[in-house]
């Protein structure tokens, strides 16, 4: 997929509660191949379209009317994994020590923003974005294979206690039951270890 294919498939949110640095900003992105799906004008909307569009990326001014762009990032990413990038007139730390605790919070720009501001800095913070989650997957993939290597080998060693078997050959049988009954090693080896607390 090469990199305009690529940006066409992200949705983007522009939520920040001025239309003009709205319009400029969702100008910018789209005259550069991103896909403005919708825009907020306050923080409560902001929860709401994000709830209904999904977006990938979130761009969100901190001081909305309703609710904060802060407090909307937190509801927001309770139940939605997508990039937030803060946008905000004044360059307040104690602003960046909020937004910091906010999880997939990957950027915080300074308006009034320009092209050569904006663009590097969702490149960066959608590439730092998707590399975590590819991360996460990883950590969760690795954990699932561990927890499975554990069951079978709990199966294993049941079957070789009740049956006398070899460690190879028990594991050779649990695996010619997983062929034979088309499931997972780890389905099958749960089923045996059932079987022997009943």
């Amino acid at each position: 997929m090469n990199k305009s294919d690529r940006l066409a498939r992200l949705k983007v949110m522009v939520a920040d509660d001025e239309p003009i640095t709205r319009m400029d900003i969702k100008e910018i992105l789209q005259e550069n191949g991103y896909n403005v799906v919708i825009e907020a004008g306050d923080g409560l909307a902001a929860v709401e379209l994000a709830e209904a569009y999904r977006p990938d990326l979130i761009l969100m001014d901190i001081r909305m009317p309703k609710m904060n762009g802060i407090e909307a990032a937190a509801v927001i990413t309770k139940s939605l994994e997508c990039a937030i990038i803060f946008l905000t007139a004044y360059s307040d730390l104690s602003l960046v020590e909020e937004a910091k605790r906010i999880p997939n919070v990957v950027g915080y720009i300074v308006k009034p923003v320009n092209e050569d501001e904006i663009l590097p800095a969702v490149e960066i913070g959608l590439s730092c974005f998707l590399r975590m989650k590819n991360l996460e997957k990883e950590r969760e993939k690795y954990k699932d294979s561990l927890e499975a290597r554990k069951i079978i080998e709990k199966a294993k060693g049941l079957l070789m206690q009740k049956y006398g078997w070899s460690e190879d050959f028990a594991y050779k049988k649990l695996r010619r039951l997983s062929m034979d009954q088309r499931k997972p090693m780890k389905e099958v080896a749960e089923a045996i270890i059932y079987t022997n607390l009943l």
